[in-house]
């Protein structure tokens, strides 16, 4: 494990390396642990990590818990994290870019940490519409005088929406409900098949459920942009459960979740993509090194399952016009967990 617990490499930008990046986060860290109701509050905390001089670089930053089901603590043991750098004087930094950016945190187990990472390396092979996510191994110092230090674990650090959004010439699309048939269709049947892929019924246009949109100007048809994947068959983690509305018997059941398409020739460009993305995607987990043996053979053969769907006509078309049928949960909408 040692050879891949590495400071920055040449690259100045975050998201330019892959190398795995060190840093610490000293602090209150029971406060935060703490503070994971409604409405968290920021906290002050101090992130160094060395750079590629092997200088340590410190920057004083706000952090706080996000999300919803993560957040929760009788689902997971640490809280995802936001971190703040408005108020940093961030120089020449590796986060001299970042204003708020989201941190990712093991729910129980580090395993589903560095799979969720993986399926974001390979959604970006798919498109730039994507979030790029460097995988991190963070550790906590704890600044009162009994608390309890977190020892390193692994994380990942998320693009910023805003940075996603101008890297792809367009912006951010905020407050805008719109059905999945109102948004741009390749965009979203890339999306859609990906999410079947990875075996991911998590997700949802219609309440931005765990998609974000963007397009060219406010007025223009947006394009989908999916996130938050720790609900996937292909991550397997145990936690994970679908809904219950779609009638799955675990997340490694795989679902169609687009809308109803009779003309199975709409799909040819995109399954044509899939299928000359093949062996990229399988590169992915072949050559990551922290990938464990048997979640290697699990992943690999999950992949191969989806292969041979697509490419079997009868299979598929089975498979992607389940949300055509009426007596089915095809169109069941997903509202993910709101707000008390």
């Amino acid at each position: 494990m040692a050879g891949y617990f590495q400071a920055f490499s040449q690259s100045t930008g975050l998201f330019d390396s892959d190398d795995i990046l060190a840093i610490t986060i000293s602090g209150n860290v029971s406060e935060l642990m703490k503070d994971r109701g409604d409405d968290p509050q920021y906290h002050s905390f101090q992130l160094s990590y060395q750079d590629s001089k092997n200088t340590m670089v410190e920057l004083p930053v706000e952090i706080k818990a996000r999300g919803h089901f993560r957040k929760l603590k009788e689902n997971c043991n640490y809280p995802p994290l936001l971190i703040n750098f408005s108020s940093a004087s961030k120089g020449n930094t590796i986060f001299s870019e970042q204003k708020k950016i989201k941190l990712v945190t093991p729910c129980r187990d580090e395993r589903y940490v560095i799979r969720e990472y993986l399926v974001y390396k390979l959604y970006n092979l798919t498109t730039p519409k994507s979030f790029r996510a460097r995988l991190i191994k963070f550790n906590m110092i704890s600044n009162e005088p009994k608390g309890k230090d977190i020892d390193p674990l692994f994380g990942i650090l998320l693009e910023e929406e805003d940075q996603m959004a101008q890297r792809n010439n367009t912006i951010s699309i905020e407050g805008r409900l719109v059905r999945p048939q109102q948004t741009q269709k390749e965009d979203f049947l890339n999306m859609a098949v990906f999410e079947y892929m990875i075996g991911n019924t998590d997700w949802s246009v219609q309440y931005l459920q765990n998609v974000k949109l963007i397009a060219i100007d406010s007025i223009s048809i947006p394009s989908t942009v999916p996130y938050d994947f720790d609900h996937a068959g292909i991550v397997g983690a145990t936690y994970a459960l679908p809904a219950a509305e779609l009638k799955l018997s675990s997340t490694r059941e795989r679902r169609y979740r687009g809308y109803c398409i009779n003309d199975m020739q709409e799909f040819n460009g995109v399954l044509t993509n899939y299928n000359q993305w093949k062996d990229e995607f399988y590169k992915i987990y072949i050559e990551n090194e922290l990938m464990e043996g048997s979640s290697l053979k699990f992943t690999l053969r999950f992949l191969d399952d989806f292969f041979k769907t697509i490419n079997d006509p009868k299979r598929l078309k089975n498979e992607f016009q389940y949300p055509c049928d009426a007596d089915g949960t095809g169109n069941v909408v997903i509202r993910g967990l709101k707000k008390q």
